[in-house]
């Protein structure tokens, strides 16, 4: 036990070190804020006139869960910068000179981006609630959200994390950051049901991690929510992926040091 112990608190440690970034400027968590509440009043109220979008109920209860995913990706697919900037700052040497496993950095970082995408639930959550939508505050419901939002952060940061190994630079990770953002969050069910996908869309919406996120929050964030895929099989693909892409991650970490 005492290697698994130590290789946890190693992941704690990194996590802890991220987390203290957020501690010393809140202010980022009320910027945050403005983006899903854009899209929540604005976006939402006008597709909201569109009759049958949302398989005949509200739309606006169909939209709050996949603007609650789109929250935590667009935090979370940026975060690959801040390995950059850490590199700059010798930080990353540091990392690269400790006794810790690479996963175990890795994770530590994916698990930081967890926590920041909790805080963006918080908000949405709120925004909800007085917009009128049926959110579930079910114990078991909430617990089941949290767990998504960390899995799903965990991934995309990691996704990011690689994207920021290959291409090593600040501004060449900002144009590839905008490039991928956007087509992942189109291609996913957050603001439109599969169904009325053509049907090559339909195939990426399928290979899409976002659209099994989007689904489990849909059904546990929505009073009455129902899946598509079953709960079971959303959180397999999301921690597969998030597996995978740790793996991978942990072995191109070390070259962004080069």
């Amino acid at each position: 036990m005492a290697p698994i112990a130590g290789y946890i608190t190693q992941v704690y440690a990194v996590a802890d070190a991220e987390i203290q970034k957020l501690r010393h400027d809140p202010s980022e968590l009320l910027t945050r804020a403005l983006q899903p509440a854009i899209w929540l009043l604005l976006f939402g109220q006008v597709m909201a006139q569109v009759r049958g979008i949302a398989d005949g109920g509200r739309y606006l209860d169909f939209l709050a869960p996949g603007i609650l995913a789109q929250s935590v990706l667009f935090a979370a697919i940026f975060y690959g910068i801040a390995a950059i900037w850490e590199r700059d700052l010798g930080v990353l040497h540091r990392y690269m000179v400790s006794p810790a496993p690479r996963s175990a950095l890795v994770l530590g970082k994916a698990g930081s981006s967890g926590v920041r995408g909790l805080s963006q639930a918080v908000i949405v959550y709120g925004l909800a609630v007085l917009m009128g939508i049926d959110v579930s505050f079910a114990p078991a419901h909430i617990a089941g959200v949290a767990l998504f939002i960390a899995i799903g952060s965990a991934l995309f940061s990691t996704f990011s994390l690689i994207i920021a190994c290959i291409v090593k630079t600040r501004e060449r990770f900002m144009g590839i950051g905008q490039v991928l953002t956007m087509p992942i969050f189109f291609a996913s069910n957050a603001i439109y049901p599969i169904e009325l996908m053509p049907g090559w869309l339909k195939a990426i919406s399928s290979a899409n991690p976002l659209t099994y996120e989007v689904d489990g929050l849909r059904t546990l964030m929505l009073t009455g929510g129902t899946t598509k895929y079953g709960l079971g099989f959303d959180y397999a693909v999301l921690i597969a992926v998030t597996a995978g892409l740790v793996a991978i991650a942990a072995r191109m970490y070390p070259r962004l040091t080069g």
